[in-house]
């Protein structure tokens, strides 16, 4: 374990100014070096000859200048003034950035003008996800973010050492869990100290605490930078072998082939093919390739990134992981779903491809591997692979005995399937999609199917909802026919049914609306630690109940 979820403020890696902005001070005095290194030469080391310039080419000629009017030192002197009060300010900032961890809150204080303070309440933190890019990951350092619920509401400790952010978004979520602070001390994590059985530190052969999956030296060093690189964010200690998603490298690859901005890129090809055999005009190329290559390079990268992604079950949460270079791992905790949607682009029909997204009640400041943000998570995948990723995310609704209703929402082409569909008179509204067009309901959630072209199943739990509304327009209504709107968080998914029968949506909207009382008034899965005992893993989802609030 580490020693910031101790209640006492901390400051972030030494190099944090470097990451945050000395990069891009480095590479402006290279580039200003670079231009001016055979000067420098001539004037330290060779005999200075600038010719006969006139005088506009003084004027032109920084450099020139000050060597005419003998300014080298002066400007040398504001040259490392300039650098040293740059350095300061990094270095000041640095010391005036610190965090701490409670048994409440993640608070951070920021500012050397103007002060900040953030906190985010761990009752209501939505994931923590641990990002490293290139050049930080070089230096063994990684950027963790706390996402809280609310807008703009996330906290960033930027940067920690990787293994103690690592460590710190495990001591974190087990705080958030309701796990007692005991636990956190009996957790053994790569960086921490390794304890005896009296809890004192076990000493290595020169008397210092040994660290677990340390080894000391520049070797060490080395081997630690090459360990970071080729292991895959996910920890295999961590999780089940069965519960892992890989994305194949060749579903990747088509389903990206086959996606809109391909093949917008490829309509867009051909008409500016045409439009030059046409016209003859070769510079029309100029108008739209920069917009053919931004598109290009946004496929390249998406697949690029989703090489290595997978996604697995943690004890605190499905883990999400992605990247090649620069890498990204997030944690979601148990009960911060809020509704989940599985689609089918048409072009992805013929091959079984599925994507998966969800809301959720935060907004991480990373990209997901598709360059969306985080809500996608499964950017594409076989059947199998849905199942797979369904029980990771709602453990309660996607039982075995709820699983053939949820495929027969992805794959039926309606009628007397379990679900509600929509009357033949709604034929004229969901032409190609009445039969599809209805809602199921099982003890733990409801499932919304639209779709027959473009398929998709809405899932909503219980627990998670805000509200369900009813509505009947002047168009619905001589059709004795209603739309229903499952409110939850604000995301990418609208949880909306329309074109069902009246009474259908109106028993529709008193079941939901009991069974979503009852449900949240006996819904822990937000502590998910709380109630277990020490050394037990925590439980998959609150067991079924019925109407009265009695085990099933």
């Amino acid at each position: 374990m580490t020693d910031f979820a101790d209640g006492e403020w901390h400051r972030l890696h030494r190099a944090t100014p470097l990451f945050r902005g000395g990069l891009a001070v480095l590479i402006i005095a290279g580039v200003i070096i670079g231009n001016f290194r055979d000067r420098f030469i001539d004037l330290f080391f060779g005999e200075p000859d600038f010719g006969v310039p006139s005088e506009a080419d003084f004027e032109a000629d920084a450099l020139e200048y000050l060597v005419r009017e003998n300014l080298i030192l002066v400007a040398l002197g504001g040259a490392a003034l300039v650098l040293l009060l740059i350095v300061g300010g990094f270095w000041l900032s640095w010391r005036m950035h610190t965090f701490r961890i409670t048994d409440e809150v993640v608070e951070v204080r920021s500012g050397i003008l103007f002060r900040t303070n953030r906190k985010g309440r761990l009752d209501r933190i939505q994931g923590i996800n641990i990002s490293r890019p290139f050049i930080p990951r070089l230096f063994g350092a990684a950027k963790l973010e706390v996402s809280v619920a609310g807008n703009d509401a996330n906290v960033q400790l930027s940067y920690l050492r990787s293994g103690d952010a690592d460590a710190l978004r495990r001591e974190i979520l087990l705080l958030a869990s309701g796990a007692r602070r005991s636990a956190i001390a009996d957790e053994v994590v790569p960086g921490s100290e390794v304890l005896d059985p009296s809890g004192a530190p076990v000493l290595d052969a020169t008397g210092a605490p040994t660290v677990a999956g340390a080894a000391g030296g520049v070797g060490g060093l080395l081997e630690d930078r090459a360990r970071e690189f080729l292991a895959p964010e996910l920890d295999p200690s961590l999780v089940e072998p069965e519960s892992v998603v890989h994305m194949h490298p060749g579903r990747l690859i088509g389903s990206t082939v086959l996606s809109e901005a391909a093949v917008g890129l490829v309509i867009a090809s051909i008409g500016l093919a045409v439009a030059i055999a046409i016209t003859g005009d070769i510079f029309l190329v100029f108008g739209i390739l920069p917009a053919l290559l931004g598109v290009g390079w946004f496929l390249i990268t998406r697949i690029v990134r989703s090489l290595r992604y997978s996604i697995a079950a943690t004890p605190d949460g499905v883990r999400v992981g992605f990247g090649l270079l620069s890498t990204s791992n997030e944690t979601l905790p148990p009960g911060r779903i809020h509704s989940v949607r599985v689609s089918q682009p048409l072009l992805w029909r013929p091959f079984g491809w599925w994507q998966i997204a969800v809301n959720r009640a935060s907004r991480s400041s990373q990209q997901g591997a598709a360059g969306q943000q985080q809500t996608t998570i499964l950017p594409v995948g076989n059947l199998d692979d849905v199942r797979t990723v369904l029980r990771l995310l709602l453990p309660g609704i996607a039982t075995d005995e709820a699983m053939p209703l949820l495929e027969r929402g992805l794959l039926s082409p309606g009628g007397d399937d379990g679900f509600v569909n929509s009357p033949r008179r709604a034929r004229g509204l969901r032409w190609f999609s009445q039969r599809r067009n209805g809602f199921a309901l099982t003890d733990a959630g409801v499932l919304l199917r639209t779709g027959a072209i473009w398929r998709a199943l809405t899932i909503v739990p219980f627990p998670r909802m805000q509200s369900v509304s009813v509505r009947q327009g002047p168009v619905l209504r001589p059709l004795r026919l209603a739309s229903v709107h499952v409110h939850t968080v604000t995301g990418p998914i609208t949880a909306r049914l329309g074109a069902i029968d009246r009474e259908a949506a109106l028993g529709l909207f008193t079941a939901v609306a009991s069974a979503a009382i009852r449900e949240a008034t006996t819904d822990t899965t937000h502590r998910w630690r709380a109630s277990a005992p020490a050394g037990a893993a925590p439980a998959a989802a609150p067991a079924p109940t019925d109407p009265t609030g009695a085990p099933a």
